[in-house]
């Protein structure tokens, strides 16, 4: 295969067109994380509050749940898969890619409880096969499938700070294997790899941020018999938790499917309502519910003794409603609430004999986020990225494992409906003019 010279052209165009899908990547993430700062500290600060009031999600919910409506139902693509579908390894069409982009603003910085990994993986298939086009190079099947995971490589490897993170994610997610794993995934790995060079280097040269998976978390010590029999029963429990959380996604989905205009905004003002609910129950934050929980994820790990038992109950409740009501609902993707959702369990259940918070929180959120996306290769990778140290790399694979299987072992739950045809209009009476 690599003496075919159709192949080597198309290796080169990966690792070339990689830089520009990167810089977009870049680029995007950047609005993202801007709009963000600017709704949920900027203005609160301005306007006199040192954390946003209770009330604050409400009317950015009922923005978020209309426009997102609006793209849904009138540009092509519907804004990109419905996250409760999870991950998918095909990106946005041409087409779509503008609905894609519009509805992950108008979902992820308005409080979505959601990630941008799945509208980053349209957008770098799309991209790429946009530049194949402006080339003019042959749009075969076979090509498509490998610009369309190059691009998604080159995008994804920006959100999670590692090109083999986003090689293994897509090897999973494709499903691909013998030669054809090989086909596809070494112009991925390529392209994710320069991504991620001009990534870290543009975003150091600008000093502008994008968010970062480092949480600060300290070396755990040598693990005992008490962390690996508290991971497996966590495991469990966690795998059971984050898979019912995820039906009822597919259910809200089709409710939404159903009623589009109606059930999406009553769905993100639930959401939001969960956050202003939290809010006033606990006197914190409503943003520790709202959005996808990645900067909420590294405070909690910094000083974890700082959330007491009542809020973080609170915390692990509301926030897996909202993300329930949002995965069926909104625009983004699934992996980011999920790792919270597992993190806040393991610092929750820290003080059980023999448990320390490392290892809880590692175990958590292997178990989550392998609940949530049914990918336990790609978590086990991206957990042990987090956290940064090998020692809890046991815990972390046994979890994921774990949990995997549980999941597979539960009933799946309904599956993602289409969206109910327009109703078709009465036709006019005939005129009784001649």
């Amino acid at each position: 295969m690599l003496r075919r010279p159709e192949y080597r052209r198309a290796l080169v165009f990966c690792g070339l067109v990689g830089i520009p899908v990167s810089l977009a990547a870049f680029w995007f993430l950047v609005l993202l994380h801007e709009l963000e700062h600017l709704l949920w500290v900027d203005w609160p600060h301005h306007l006199g509050w040192s954390d946003p009031p209770w009330w604050w999600p409400l009317p950015q919910a009922l923005v978020s749940g209309l426009l997102v409506t609006l793209v849904v139902t009138r540009l092509p693509g519907r804004g990109g898969h419905i996250p409760a579908a999870g991950l998918h390894p095909g990106g946005a069409s041409k087409a779509a890619l503008p609905g894609v982009m519009i509805a992950a603003l108008a979902s992820l910085p308005l409080g979505a409880v959601l990630g941008p990994e799945a509208p980053m993986i349209a957008l770098g298939s799309g991209l790429m096969l946009l530049l194949r086009d402006l080339v003019r190079a042959p749009a075969t099947e076979a090509g498509t499938a490998l610009l369309g995971a190059a691009g998604s490589a080159a995008a994804i490897s920006a959100i999670f700070g590692s090109p083999l993170v986003a090689a293994v994610l897509l090897m999973e997610v494709a499903g691909v294997g013998g030669t054809q794993l090989f086909a596809v995934m070494l112009p991925a790995l390529l392209a994710s790899g320069v991504g991620s060079i001009v990534f870290t280097g543009f975003g150091h040269w600008t000093g502008l941020q994008t968010g970062s998976l480092d949480i600060g978390l300290p070396a755990p010590p040598i693990l005992d018999t008490g962390d690996v029999v508290w991971s497996l029963l966590m495991a469990v429990a966690v795998g059971a938790a984050i898979h019912y959380v995820i039906v009822g996604g597919r259910v809200v989905a089709g409710l939404v499917a159903a009623h589009p205009w109606r059930n999406t905004v009553l769905c993100a003002l639930a959401a939001a309502g969960c956050a202003a609910l939290y809010a006033v129950l606990t006197d914190r934050s409503p943003s520790e519910v709202s959005l996808s929980g990645q900067s909420t994820l590294s405070q909690l790990a910094a000083d974890p003794h700082a959330w007491p038992v009542g809020s973080l109950v609170a915390v692990l409740v509301f926030k897996a409603l909202a993300y329930s009501l949002c995965l069926g609902s909104l625009r983004g993707g699934p992996v980011f609430p999920s790792l919270f959702l597992g993190g806040a369990l393991g610092v929750l259940l820290a003080p059980l004999p023999g448990l320390g918070v490392v290892p809880g929180m590692a175990a958590g959120m292997a178990a989550s986020s392998a609940a949530a996306l049914r990918l336990p290769v790609s978590c086990v990778v991206l957990v042990v990225l987090i956290v940064g140290h090998p020692g809890s790399v046991p815990v972390i694979v046994l979890a994921a494992v774990v949990a995997f299987v549980t999941t597979e072992l539960l009933p799946q739950g309904p599956g993602i409906p289409a969206f109910a045809a327009g109703r078709p209009r009465k036709p006019r009476p005939a005129s009784p003019r001649p």
